[in-house]
């Protein structure tokens, strides 16, 4: 059952994030783009052309040159970045041409290819549930995009924090104890002119496993649940709790910025990161594991019941790293169960991957 709902889960918001991500455009759309393309490759040259002529002042400064050769190579800067705006401006022209004469679909040229991974830099290649399909049809490319999206991969120990007691002391063994999460973020750049700060927010499947010491295992007695020592000696014990919840953070670090005349992107990728927030769900399962040997048989018990559980899952959660891989803390602010003389919370330590 637990693979099942893993792998709908992940389709799920895999197609969420398609759906979201897709884009409608028609030709007039394109041609505008096109038309602001045009403006952007004059600036781009123009700026260039003056670079060049400051260089060009300061080594007639240093005498360097002499002041004809300066005058001559500022003409030839000229002409150069002139021959450069009147191509670039012919190819977006050509482009426009073929868009007003046959539409969105016939104007890139390139073979049908496909494409399978998580990432790639064809400009023109649809992605769909991992796969990248260039069609050989023109796609629009958005010059900015502040939204972004991928999956997050963690997984590391777990515990509970029980007030009056540390977790040398705990009732759960260290190693044991684990924690495993799934889950599809999208990641939204604050500001309009920066990376620096971002907003990230997303769907996980999580689940919590704890692993009692002593042969003890969990018993509910009423409205308590509570841990008894078995009757024979278990090879296992473990408990879990699945969970759905919606993390939240906001994201600071550094990220390179590329800008071209037809777009612009900021890339995190090999850059320090810092996550603060929570997160907030549901408990949609709760199940206890037990192995062990009666009458020399081999038994194994996979109870699942509500176990006095919390139905409604919050907490706070940080990540510190660098590029794709982060140290990852979280820590439930609700207790494990419901009406008990002393409260368990959830805390769990291990390694996050945002793929």
């Amino acid at each position: 059952m637990k693979i099942i709902v893993t792998i709908a889960t992940f389709v799920a918001m895999t197609l969420f994030a398609q759906l979201l991500s897709a884009q409608e455009t028609d030709k007039s759309d394109a041609v505008k783009e096109l038309t602001e393309q045009k403006e952007r490759i004059i600036n781009t040259e123009k700026e260039a052309l003056k670079k060049e002529v400051e260089v060009i002042n300061e080594r007639l400064i240093n005498n360097e040159i002499t002041r004809d050769e300066a005058q001559k190579l500022k003409e030839d800067a000229a002409e150069n970045h002139a021959l450069n705006i009147e191509n670039r401006l012919a190819i977006i022209d050509n482009k426009i041409a073929l868009l007003e004469r046959n539409g969105l679909k016939n104007v890139n040229t390139e073979d049908p290819k496909i494409f399978i991974g998580l990432n790639t830099q064809e400009e023109n290649a649809d992605v769909i549930l991992g796969l990248k399909i260039n069609t050989g049809k023109e796609r629009k490319i958005k010059y900015d995009i502040r939204t972004r999206s991928n999956l997050v991969i963690a997984f590391g120990l777990n515990n509970a924090i029980v007030d009056g007691q540390s977790l040398d002391d705990s009732d759960y063994k260290i190693a044991g104890s684990r924690f495993f999460e799934i889950g599809w973020a999208w990641k939204t750049r604050v500001f309009k002119n920066s990376n620096f700060l971002r907003f990230k927010y997303g769907i996980s499947y999580t689940t919590n496993g704890l692993k009692p010491t002593d042969n003890r295992y969990f018993v509910e007695n009423g409205d308590q649940t509570e841990l008894e020592e078995f009757r024979v000696e278990l090879k296992k014990s473990k408990f879990r709790m699945d969970n759905l919840v919606i993390p939240i953070h906001f994201e600071f670090g550094p990220s390179k910025v590329v800008e071209t005349e037809k777009k612009i992107r900021y890339y995190t990728s090999n850059r320090f990161r810092i996550g603060i927030g929570g997160y907030a769900g549901v408990n949609v399962s709760t199940r206890q594991k037990l192995k062990y040997r009666e009458n020399g048989d081999r038994v194994k018990d996979k109870i699942k019941r509500d176990y006095n559980t919390s139905d409604l899952i919050y907490g706070l959660s940080t990540y510190i790293g660098f590029g794709d891989m982060s140290l990852y803390l979280k820590y439930d602010l609700q207790p494990i169960f419901r009406n008990a003389t002393v409260d368990q919370n959830n805390v769990s330590l291990g390694l996050r991957f945002d793929l």
